[in-house]
């Protein structure tokens, strides 16, 4: 036994690169499990920036000047964090507020009418004892949830000032990263060993996978959601805004986002226009943007992310979300693909040829 796991160890983790990277990745998770919070507004900065570098990259390779790409490009980034600060946010959060005022008291009230009604059509399988229960549970939820959200408000100070601080942080962290990228990527590879070829190569693994998925994903985002809202405030959808966040959002987890969000737009749509045509077409436009954004949009922006197989990216969110939470949610599927290539690309030594002898069936 012994003699085997010395194989086991020589064969795969001889390498000192191998050992160096289990070390990194193992600090380099206990930081972002224990700090996650802390380090918000520079993992969002750094988000940022590897969208907008995408930007900068393209425009250096159409001879515009360094700095003049620079600029622009983080100028763009100012006036869009303005648009979804002073338009985006204030008009979805006013449909939500709108959407708690007038359909949740109608559904707590369409639902206590419901369970209420099960014990006479259905005695046998639910007693009123069980109905009342459910009933109670049911206003019970209901009624904090319109709690929660209408008492949430930028009155209390400490989160004023928390988010105050983000969304002066991000901005400042976004154009240090942008500005002073090779300088400091340099300083972190300063900690490395000169020779590093399994490190390199694992390096440039996660750059482009994550660069390339977050790029992707914002395209992502930002598609659905203008599509969706288009489409809904053609219909005449009622919070048509808010849906199209939702939708937007949704797309961030894979296969789970759409499920969930796909109660929220039938409540809403059966509520304005009831059982009938109208609520058909909703759910007929809404299942068109979801399958054209699985079938096209997602393997057309993530073509080497979908060749992992579904039960590997719900198996990563899961685990992934676990660990780091919304951050983990995100970067499952980058993270799933780099943990794909470390596998694949493992340093390993080849075993003689008498170390599978025993494995032999001696013939007779």
């Amino acid at each position: 036994m012994l003699q085997f796991f010395n194989d086991l160890y020589k064969q795969y983790f001889s390498d000192q690169e191998a050992i160096l990277l289990i070390i990194l990745l193992a600090l380099g998770l206990t930081i972002i499990v224990t700090m996650g919070s802390v380090l918000a507004p520079v993992l969002t900065a750094i988000v940022l920036a590897y969208l907008l570098q995408g930007l900068i990259t393209f425009l250096t390779g159409r001879k515009v000047p360094k700095t003049v790409a620079f600029l622009s490009t983080y100028l763009l980034f100012l006036a869009a964090q303005a648009a979804f600060l002073f338009l985006l946010v204030p008009l979805a959060w006013g449909q939500l507020v709108r959407l708690v005022n007038e359909q949740l008291p109608r559904v707590l009230v369409e639902s206590n009418s419901f369970l209420n009604s099960l014990p006479t059509h259905y005695p046998e399988l639910v007693s009123a004892d069980t109905a009342k229960e459910l009933s109670g549970f049911t206003t019970q939820s209901i009624t904090g949830l319109v709690q929660s959200i209408l008492s949430f408000s930028l009155s209390n100070f400490e989160n004023f000032m928390g988010l105050l601080i983000f969304l002066v942080l991000v901005p400042l962290l976004v154009f240090f990263f942008l500005k002073d990228k090779d300088r400091l990527v340099a300083w972190a590879v300063g900690f490395l060993p000169e020779e590093r070829p399994f490190i390199s190569r694992v390096m440039t693994e996660m750059d482009i996978q994550i660069s390339n998925y977050v790029r992707g994903k914002a395209i992502e985002i930002l598609i659905c959601g203008v599509v969706t809202y288009v489409g809904f405030a053609v219909m005449g959808v009622n919070y048509a805004a808010l849906l199209a966040v939702l939708v937007g959002i949704s797309v961030v987890v894979p296969y789970i986002g759409a499920v969930v969000v796909t109660v929220p737009v039938a409540l809403v749509a059966y509520f304005q226009f009831g059982w009938g045509s109208e609520f058909m077409w909703v759910m007929v436009v809404y299942g068109i943007i979801q399958g054209l954004d699985g079938n096209v949009l997602v393997p057309l922006l993530f073509s080497e992310a979908v060749n992992l197989h579904p039960v590997a990216i719900i198996t990563a969110v899961l685990v992934f979300g676990g660990f780091w939470g919304v951050w983990g949610v995100f970067f499952a599927i980058p993270l799933a693909t780099l943990v794909k290539a470390i596998i694949s690309s493992w340093p390993r030594r080849e075993q003689p040829a008498n170390s599978t002898e025993w494995l032999e069936i001696e013939e007779d």
